[in-house]
């Protein structure tokens, strides 16, 4: 083994090592070094001196040996040498409490009698600043701002031995920006805040205040954009520059009012027909409005006003689109809401109302501004009758005749509902149809309508139709005659009801049939001595007669569907009165009457004849009245021969008359006028030619009717 060291000297530079210096050992290769703290060493290996032992206690006394090492061992420990560690570094806590200062704090250190901290820039400017202390925290003034500075620090024990140093760099909070400028952004609500920049800042932040609400910006250059501002709102801006030591007062605050918000509450009203009022609440820092009123048909018009309401003139039926600003020196508000008011539609123009029947008008009118759909009312004492549409015309049915009815048409919109500000009409419907109560016959062709109506101020017309054609009468009353109307027609009878209003439907029609015509021409023919026959012309309507042959020896009388009848029974040389009753198939009968008639005379009796000489022949009757003429005829082959007596004989002679002939031979009553009498009997005689006998009846007279 080698020989053992001797320590020439133990000393600490650092709180955590000792030092030791000896004297080279031949042979020796390495040394071992021991420092020794009580119970507890710590060995370190070297190749040469000088030796540290590192991993020291500060402030710690250790006992310090050496033993020198070969291949062929260790030697002894040398005698040992006491040395004891140096005061360990304060450990700094650096800060930079204002823009001109930097404080220095530092924990207690163990065996420390005081310490010395150093500051200076680490550019090398300026002098160095050093303190000596016993406290253990420091404030250096008076400093560069936003500088940076190296700070160096130790402690010394009692003896004064300076332990390890600490160096910290600490840099002084900035300044506060200068030159601050704001510049407002009113479409973006933004706000641009630029400024000078300021020694050692890194960073900035830009704070916009407004009550309780704070926006920020941070950047590192000279310039930032506070987004996301409110409108109406005044900010108080300021700048606060920052860097690693801290950061600058806030610079002093620029006052900022952004641009005032749309206008609220804002309410719209037609205060009166063609006048629209617009009002809002003010604003914040709104120191004037703009009101644009822009109609649906481009036209735009627009108000200026300090106050908060603005008129506009209007028109019916329009859509207006208003839109409120207000305006202050930062600019104008954002965009509101946008109002849209559609005032009333227009009432109808050029109303007309035509009365159709008594219980139908028809109104028309032309088409307006904003109408979605119009109704028509029409009113009246009982009640209402509506018509809606959206065309311009509409049809009221159902309505009471003879009425007044105060019509108006209104115009009607989803938007804003009815114009009830439209004029109206007052319209009277037709009169009510009047009703024929009664027809009473005043006369052959006269007959007397009878209605009933409440109609006001209406003129009745009564026609009678039928084949014969159109019979009129009117009155204002409730009655007319119907005169002239002819004989033997069927009428229908039908009653209107005039009035300035128009015309009523026409009435219920009522049949009428006047009595049947008599015959125009009537002739009484005798057939025979007690026959007649009666003939007459067609009496229109009459589908039977009755004919009387009437004297005071009696009556004859015949029923018939003919316009002919033989009446039997009649009385020669009497004077009858003639009637006829015409009877229609409902039983309406015409009385008749015309010229009396006479029968003819009557025919003698007893007719004989009797020969008077040669040729010559007396005919003989008895007369049925001494104040009758009569005629008599002889009819023969080999002639004819006649004889009229003087008046008041009843017998007449014929001469030169054939014998050897059959004669018919008749005697009959001489008329003062009409034809001969052709019905009395005929009677067949023989004259012969021998003998002077008056003459034989060979044949029964017969008379034309047999």
């Amino acid at each position: 083994a080698p020989d053992i060291p001797v320590i020439d000297q133990a000393y600490s530079k650092l709180s955590n090592s000792i030092t030791v210096e000896w004297r080279a050992v031949p042979g020796a290769t390495s040394y071992l070094l021991t420092a020794q703290d009580g119970d507890s060493f710590i060995e370190t290996v070297v190749t040469n001196s000088p030796g540290t032992v590192t991993g020291l206690k500060p402030a710690t006394l250790y006992r310090i040996t050496i033993r020198s090492i070969n291949s062929g061992g260790k030697s002894q420990p040398s005698p040992f040498r006491k040395a004891k560690t140096v005061l360990a570094a304060p450990v700094l806590s650096v800060s930079s409490p204002s823009c001109d200062s930097i404080a220095v704090r530092w924990k207690a250190v163990y065996m420390a009698a005081g310490f010395s901290v150093s500051l200076m820039r680490s550019d090398g400017l300026g002098r160095m600043l050093k303190e000596n202390t016993t406290n253990t925290s420091l404030i250096f003034t008076n400093l560069d701002p936003g500088t940076l500075y190296t700070i160096k620090a130790y402690a010394w024990n009692v003896n004064g031995i300076p332990g390890d140093d600490f160096t910290y760099n600490q840099r002084t909070s900035p300044n506060a920006p200068e030159d601050v400028q704001v510049a407002f952004n009113s479409g973006a609500l933004r706000a641009i805040v630029s400024w000078m920049p300021t020694e050692g800042a890194l960073t900035y932040s830009v704070t916009a205040s407004s009550g309780l609400l704070k926006l920020k910006c941070n950047t590192s250059s000279a310039s930032c954009v506070v987004p996301s501002l409110q409108c109406g709102s005044e900010y108080y801006v300021s700048v606060t520059a920052y860097n690693d030591a801290g950061s600058s007062k806030p610079t002093d605050a620029v006052s900022l009012k952004t641009i005032p918000c749309a206008p609220v509450n804002i309410s719209i009203e037609e205060d009166e027909p063609g006048h629209l009022l617009v009002s809002w609440s003010s604003v914040n820092f709104g120191y004037y409005y703009v009101v644009f009123v822009k109609s649906d048909d481009g036209l735009e018009v627009h108000c200026n006003t300090s106050h908060t309401q603005c008129h506009f003139q209007s028109d019916c039926g329009f859509t207006y689109f208003i839109s409120v600003f207000a305006y202050n020196k930062a600019g104008q508000s954002p965009l509101g809401d946008v109002f849209n008011y559609t005032t009333a539609p227009c009432c109808p123009s050029d109303l007309r109302a035509v009365v159709v029947s008594s219980d139908t008008m028809q109104v028309t009118w032309a088409p307006v501004r904003g109408v979605d759909m119009y109704q028509t009312r029409a009113v009246d004492w009982s009640g209402v009758a509506l018509c809606n549409g959206t065309a311009t015309a509409c049809t009221l049915s159902a309505l009471r005749c003879n009425t007044q009815y105060n019509v108006t048409v209104y115009s009607f919109s989803e938007a804003r509902g009815s114009n009830t500000s439209c004029a109206s009409k007052y319209v009277a419907t037709a009169p009510c149809s009047p009703e024929i109560k009664n027809i009473s016959k005043e006369a052959l062709s006269v007959v007397s309508v009878h209605w009933q109506s409440n109609n006001e101020e209406a003129t009745y017309i009564v026609t009678a139709r039928g084949e014969a054609g159109l019979w009129h009468c009117r009155s204002s009353g409730n009655s007319c005659t119907l005169i002239n109307l002819p004989c033997g027609s069927a009428f229908s009878v039908s009653a209107i009801a005039r009035s300035p209003a128009g015309q009523s439907l026409p009435s219920h029609s009522v049949p009428l049939e006047t009595a049947p015509c008599c015959p125009n021409d009537l002739i009484v023919t005798q057939v025979t001595e007690s026959v007649t026959n009666i003939s007459w012309s067609v009496g229109m309507g009459a589908q039977t007669y009755v004919t009387t042959l009437e004297s005071p020896k009696g009556q004859a009388k015949c029923h018939t569907l003919q316009n002919y009848c033989l009446l039997g029974c009649i009385t020669c040389s009497t004077n009858y009165t003639v009637s006829l009753k015409a009877v229609s198939e409902t039983g309406l009968t015409s009385s008749c009457t015309y010229q009396g008639y006479s029968s003819s005379a009557c025919c003698p009796s007893g007719v004989k004849l009797y020969r008077l000489g040669n040729n010559g022949i007396r005919v003989y009757w008895r007369a049925s009245e001494e104040t009758i003429d009569y005629h008599t005829d002889l009819h023969g082959s080999k002639g004819n021969f006649t004889c009229t007596p003087s008046s008041g004989l009843s017998h007449c002679d014929i001469t030169e008359i054939p014998c050897g002939d059959v004669y018919t031979v008749v005697v009959s009553p001489v008329t003062d006028k009409g034809p001969k009498v052709t019905f009395c009997p005929k009677k067949i005689y023989s004259v012969t030619c021998s003998g002077s006998s008056v003459g034989m009846v060979i044949y029964r007279g017969k008379s034309n009717a047999e």
